[in-house]
């Protein structure tokens, strides 16, 4: 039961950690990436869809990303659409190829997107926080209705704490690169 509760713990974890990189990937860097438009939906035959399922999404140079739809009659709707996204890129269309300059971070915008990556690690560091202290609670529960000792409790809280402090460490870690990442010129 207490190898149950830890793996679970320790498969949640994983999922926060997870979101808080998949959190980071919206927060541009001055360098372009393919990833900083997978937020990007497009109305594609009355449904939402995302930018990579109907283009294909390339890097022409450090600065710049190329969008090729796969259908012609989709470039203005791709166009309006990133312009639509909250991620300040203005697409420059050329045929049927969608150019997206990525514009120079200023200090300022550094720091703001430096806050916003300190913010996106919290909520997850609150997060597998939350989910210790479910683990925990679990642990306690099964102490009162005497399926396992307090001894083994007491092992049991100790390992859900070594898996918080690998996972707290792993948000740490990339919050870390994303700051090495805004703070490059």
């Amino acid at each position: 039961m207490i190898n149950e509760i830890l793996k679970d713990a320790e498969e949640r974890m994983g999922k926060a950690v997870s979101s808080v990189e998949s959190a980071f990937k919206k927060i541009r860097t001055g360098r372009a990436h393919p990833s900083i438009l997978d937020s990007v939906k497009v109305n594609y035959y009355g449904s939402d869809t995302p930018l990579s399922q109907i283009a294909n999404i390339t890097v022409e140079d450090a600065r710049t990303l190329g969008v090729s739809p796969w259908e012609n009659n989709l470039v203005p709707e791709i166009e309006k659409a990133i312009m639509k996204s909250d991620l300040g890129l203005n697409p420059a269309t050329n045929g049927n190829l969608i150019r997206i300059p990525m514009p120079a971070l200023t200090e300022e915008t550094r720091k703001n997107y430096f806050k916003q990556a300190k913010n996106e690690a919290e909520n997850g560091r609150i997060s597998i926080r939350n989910i210790r202290r479910d683990a925990n609670g679990s642990l306690k529960d099964l102490v009162k209705e005497k399926e396992i000792s307090e001894d083994d409790d007491r092992r049991g809280q100790d390992q859900v704490q070594k898996i918080t402090d690998k996972h707290v460490a792993l948000v740490e870690e990339r919050l870390a690169a994303k700051e090495k990442d805004l703070m490059e010129i």
